[in-house]
């Protein structure tokens, strides 16, 4: 599978398209100058404690306050509170984690009240970014990640990704990292550490020990709130978690940007700089490469998958709902159940797909076409599960209900991403709306190809409004002229002045309307 990363720059914020094998499955936006990230740690004021709820508001500069639960403290909580006493007094010369006494971990079922007091200072990173009304969800359980490792300040265990399938790699990681890490530091090795040496690790991981390690200097300076360790940027943050060898380009249209990259994937892969290429085409950087056409496509309420199937999507602040519908489309020699067996396990692909897209987070229930054999609803289980592992995100999938409903939870860090796909209809002078004018002439090819290739017709009618018939038959290179080399089959068009702008019929050749 190759791999593609698109970065459209703008002043006001950066956009970042990844395409697996020229599809569109993922989309970042980050505004320029975003505060609060996945990863930031802030040394915040307790602002109000909540017995009731055994968590606490606490200040972070942001315009709602933080939410911290007692069971998001960490276990070592009561050593990070002694760190930041330490180094918040101007008397203190300790300099190094190594050099301070742990304190015994906090009780697991414990009250946040005995721990915490209005007023006080606390070191805190965020674990959820600001999310509809609410603000963000932190934890004191503080962790660093790199591209190998990830660091956990005042724990000394070390853990391997299970991801990593042989355990002689496992073992061989962990007695490396075992070795070389320094004491009151825990490591969890990432699975993209496999068969790297130690003179790698152990660079990262002085690296991420040094990171922490300025805290020391800063907090005894720093003023509540503040932001003390601040994540990468989200373009490097991708690129940490999601980089591999197969990657073919990482297009970017800002040179700034684009060094930025070039210097990143250099810093991991040294021959893998020239994959990094600086766009400097006139037309804008989505267009150029059918990103923009790939994004009209996916988001909306009504997203086509496969020979005219189609999901619809809804969103509420609870949950969000897909359902699975054929289009009344079914393949000749297949019966009722084969048909829904067929459509459920290409919508997975396309499900799976829509999940990372729009960065869906929650509960989210699906309602696929009945299948009455409990074994094809087992083989939709099965296939779901096998798409979604390539979703990085933390997700439990749920086997189907009888009534071929599947429930997905899958954790939400980020606000979703929601694109207007509709556009301003230009017969209504924009009092309705209408699907994207772009996509028109794909619909109506997979209509034709339907057609065709299902139903076996040997001629074709369409009626459309004129402007429509002109666009499609005009020069040589018309799109009827490629419809006709793809089938051999010739389609006539016919204009019809009482069509409102992007209505069609087709017909056959005995002038019987076809529902398509």
């Amino acid at each position: 599978m190759s791999s593609d990363l698109i970065i459209d720059v703008t002043p006001s914020e950066i956009v970042i398209a990844l395409q697996e094998d020229r599809k569109l499955v993922e989309l970042t936006r980050e505004k320029s100058g975003a505060r609060f990230a996945v990863g930031d740690i802030y040394l915040g004021k307790i602002k109000k404690i909540m017995p009731s709820l055994n968590a606490a508001f606490i200040d972070v500069g942001y315009e709602k306050d933080a939410f911290l639960h007692y069971l998001d403290l960490g276990p070592q909580f009561a050593t990070l509170n002694k760190f930041l006493r330490l180094s918040s007094s101007a008397k203190s010369k300790v300099s190094s984690l190594g050099r301070i006494q742990s304190e015994p971990d906090i009780n697991k079922e414990g009250k946040i009240n005995e721990l915490l007091k209005e007023g006080q200072k606390i070191i805190v990173q965020v674990s959820k970014e600001p999310i509809s009304t609410k603000g963000p969800r932190l934890t004191s359980e503080i962790s660093i990640a790199g591209r190998n490792l990830v660091l956990m300040p005042f724990s000394d265990k070390v853990s391997v990704s299970q991801k990593i399938k042989t355990n002689e790699e496992k073992n061989r990681l962990k007695k490396l990292v075992q070795s070389i890490k320094p004491r009151k530091y825990g490591v969890i090795v990432r699975t993209v550490a496999e068969g790297k040496k130690v003179a790698e690790l152990d660079q990262e991981l002085n690296g991420l020990v040094t990171k922490w390690e300025t805290t020391f200097s800063k907090l005894s300076k720093a003023k509540t709130p503040s932001l003390i360790i601040g994540e990468i940027d989200r373009t490097t943050a991708l690129l940490r978690d999601i980089y591999h060898t197969d990657f073919n380009s990482i297009i970017v249209n800002d040179e700034s940007v684009c060094n930025e990259i070039s210097n990143y994937i250099g810093s991991i892969q040294a021959d893998k700089k020239r994959i990094v290429k600086f766009y400097k085409g006139r037309t804008p950087i989505f267009e150029h490469y059918g990103v923009e056409k790939q994004i009209k496509a996916a988001f909306g309420k009504t997203v086509s998958f496969k020979d005219g199937a189609y999901l619809i999507v809804e969103h509420t602040e609870a949950f969000h709902v897909i359902d699975v519908n054929s289009g009344n489309r079914v393949k000749v020699g297949m019966d009722q159940e084969t048909n829904a067996l067929d459509v459920n396990l290409a919508a997975c692909d396309e499900i799976a797909r829509q999940l990372r897209l729009r960065d869906m987070g929650g509960i989210i229930v699906i309602d696929f076409i009945d299948m009455h054999v409990a074994a094809n609803r087992q083989k939709v289980y099965d296939h779901m599960k096998e798409v979604m592992a390539a979703d990085r995100t933390k997700h439990n999938i749920l086997p189907l209900s009888k009534f071929c409903l599947m429930q997905i939870t899958r954790q939400r860090v980020r606000p979703q991403e929601t694109i207007e796909t509709a556009e301003n209809c230009p017969t209504c002078k924009g009092t309705g709306k209408i699907v994207p004018s772009v996509l028109f002439a794909d619909e109506l090819e997979s209509k034709i190809k339907y057609a065709f290739n299902d139903l076996h017709k040997k001629k074709l009618v369409l009626k459309v409004h004129p402007y429509v018939a002109a666009y499609l038959t005009k020069g040589i290179k018309s799109v009827r002229n490629k419809w006709f080399l793809e089938y051999f089959k010739w389609i006539k068009i016919e204009a019809n002045n009482s069509f409102t702008f992007l209505e069609y019929h087709f017909f056959d050749d005995n002038q019987e309307e076809l529902i398509l």
